[in-house]
């Protein structure tokens, strides 16, 4: 019965935590500054590294984490979103947060989170910096959520800070185009910290050089990586001679792995080559790229911008020198005419999906857009398990790769069906 009570006044305390969801979106930093200091400012107790960008952003955050664990570091990884349990968000070490410690968080600052009104992000954020404090991490490896200056991440005063590629994604919050998207993810350099910088667009590569000189922050270009191979197996590239593999898949995987070791090269200079290549090793990050099915062969990717549906695509035809067929879901909130863009005469067919969940577009919603802009071949499934089970089915009879891609929402359906746990 003492279960059974505690068992229910935890699922009370996270459903209060999901339900913060109803607040939305605040952008500004003064309720994660409030709330962190209710909690003792807990942000201040170990090194932190930072990490925007549009696409790779957590890719290369648990390389970085897999690099820094191998070298005896007790790493702390906050990411969003999750996949299936929000307890991916956080988590040491590869150790998810447990359910009673999120609870505990809840119950103890709960008053706080509601005098402060905190969001759904500013509350777990805190939660984040807490936990790894209490458990005394020695480096934090924090992912920004959206943006960058108002990201509630961009309350720490890292020792590094490191950009991704930056492309149109989230224009109705971040700004209508590259220039002003790449001023809002700058906002995480800070005066006199190094800020790592990944192969970018010219105009985005101007202005964060110019702001980085501004703020005499040094700069640092990522290692190039040369004589890159994919395989359905992983990646493999060259940097200054020394072979590396992963195991994610792509071009684009690579650059990220490029950017990590470059990260960890300025982070701790005595890790050495035999310890980056055994944390590598054991990277996983699912839903990018993942093959969740043999035969067929089948891949979910949660891209839901044009740039890393492009890199996807030509993943999947370099490995398998065909174009796919696709099953799209997409959230309402997304560059939708963009992504069909991209998508256009891509797919040897294309199954379009969706639901009511999460906030995802109904088949027929998203269908719309397609029959405006795109008039190569598509099939509607508004029920995204037969959406599933159609994929298997054409890409076995066409004898080609299938690929699950625009979004993180349908996970746990995507994992329920091909067996994969998180």
């Amino acid at each position: 019965m003492i279960e059974l009570d505690n068992s229910r006044k935890i699922n009370n305390q996270l459903n209060y935590l999901y339900k913060l969801n109803r607040l939305g979106i605040k952008v500004g930093l003064s309720h994660t500054f409030e709330l962190l200091e209710r909690c003792g400012n807990p942000h201040k107790d170990y090194r932190s590294i930072h990490v925007a960008g549009t696409n790779g952003k957590g890719s290369t955050c648990s390389m970085v984490a897999k690099i820094l664990i191998e070298a005896g570091y007790k790493v702390g990884v906050y990411s969003s979103p999750h996949l299936v349990r929000f307890n991916e968000r956080i988590k040491i070490n590869n150790v998810f947060i447990k359910d009673e410690e999120i609870a505990f968080f809840i119950k103890n600052y709960k008053n706080d989170i509601e005098k402060i009104e905190s969001t759904f992000f500013e509350t777990t954020t805190v939660m984040a910096f807490k936990h790894f404090a209490e458990n005394n991490i020695d480096v934090a490896v924090i992912e920004t959520g959206l943006g960058g200056r108002l990201d509630s991440t961009n309350v720490i005063s890292p020792v590094i800070t490191a950009i991704t590629p930056i492309s149109l994604d989230h224009q109705d919050i971040l700004g209508p185009d590259i220039e002003t998207i790449t001023k809002e993810k700058s906002g995480i350099i800070k005066p006199r910290i190094p800020v790592v910088l990944a192969k970018q667009e010219k105009i985005s590569i101007s202005i964060l050089c110019s702001i980085s000189r501004s703020k005499k922050s040094k700069i640092i270009y990522q290692e190039k990586p040369q004589d890159i191979k994919i395989s359905e197996e992983g990646t493999s590239f060259k940097i200054r001679n020394e072979f590396f593999k992963i195991p994610l898949i792509g071009n684009h995987q690579a650059f990220n792995a490029a950017l990590s070791i470059t990260i960890i090269n300025h982070f701790d200079s005595k890790i050495n080559y035999k310890t980056i290549q055994k944390g590598l090793d054991k990277v996983t990050w699912p839903a990018r790229l993942q093959k969740i099915s043999i035969k067929p062969p089948i891949f979910y990717d949660v891209a839901h911008n044009p740039k890393g549906i492009d890199a996807m695509l030509e993943a999947i035809t370099s490995i398998y020198k065909c174009s796919p067929v696709g099953l799209i879901t997409l959230k309402s909130d997304k560059e939708i005419d963009m992504i069909v863009k991209a998508t256009s005469g891509k797919f040897k067919s294309l199954i379009i999906s969706g639901s009511k969940k999460n906030g995802l577009l109904e088949g027929k919603e998203l269908a719309e857009s397609f029959k405006k802009l795109d008039d190569s071949s598509y099939i509607i499934e508004n029920s995204f398990l037969k959406a599933l089970d159609d994929l298997v089915k054409k890409s076995g009879k066409l004898n080609v790769p299938g690929v699950i891609f625009g979004s993180h929402y349908v996970a746990k359906e995507v994992f329920d069906k091909f067996g994969y746990l998180i």
